[in-house]
């Protein structure tokens, strides 16, 4: 009985160092992926629901060019708007927004993203529920990472319960084309009309400093 006792835990033992193995061969990268400048300009990636939406906020933003819709956060390869809203993927709905760094600052960034949620809603926003609208904030250095710290640590002095995930970057998947300048394009569209425009009203009345004068509604 004591062989066959010896022969279990042997088994045994070699499955969990079999599975250790393997684990460490299929680890992933948790270090950040820095986006190198172009021309001036640096790209910052946040997810805070429903991508219509705060891809009109941050256009609104003095020293932002531009906010592309898209996806991270998640494991699959070329995730699509359907894949995504499945919540299998892992991925959020994410916008990389290109902005001046001289005009601009990424803590300015980060003082937009949670001066436009609920910064305590969890896997969404406002009407749009599930993981693919969860709020994450995405750093690519230890300097972003403090700044997105300290402003954690600041709103939970406040009283506040932070829903945000904060994440090293990986990797952004640009969304379908029909996706792109959604809220422009599509001024009367019902969501924009119902949860769009009085989201980025909210949120100038809170910075209106920051607000472009054409971007007004």
């Amino acid at each position: 009985m004591k062989i066959v006792s010896i022969l279990i835990m042997m088994f045994l033992a070699s499955n969990c160092n079999e599975q250790d193995n393997n684990a460490s061969q299929t680890a992933v990268n948790t270090d950040p992926i820095e986006v190198p400048s172009q021309e001036g300009m640096e790209r910052a990636y946040f997810a805070s629901g429903c991508f219509w939406c705060v891809e009109e906020i941050y256009e609104g933003v003095i020293g932002v060019s531009e906010s592309i819709s898209g996806y991270s956060g998640g494991h699959t390869q070329n995730p699509t708007y359907e894949d995504s809203n499945t919540g299998k993927t892992g991925h959020a709905e994410t916008n990389e927004i290109i902005y001046d760094p001289s005009v601009v600052s990424f803590k300015t960034l980060v003082d937009v993203y949670f001066a436009s949620q609920n910064i305590e809603q969890v896997n969404g926003q406002g009407p749009d529920h599930g993981s693919q609208y969860r709020s994450i904030i995405f750093y690519q250095n230890d300097d972003q990472k403090k700044i997105i710290e300290d402003k954690i640590t600041s709103l939970t002095q406040e009283g506040f319960s932070i829903g945000a995930e904060v994440k090293p970057f990986q990797k952004f998947w640009i969304a379908e084309d029909y996706h792109q300048d959604y809220a422009k394009l599509h001024p009367t569209h019902g969501y924009i009309r119902g949860v769009s425009i009085p989201r980025f009203r909210k949120f100038a009345q809170k910075m209106p400093q920051v607000i472009k004068p054409e971007a007004q509604h």
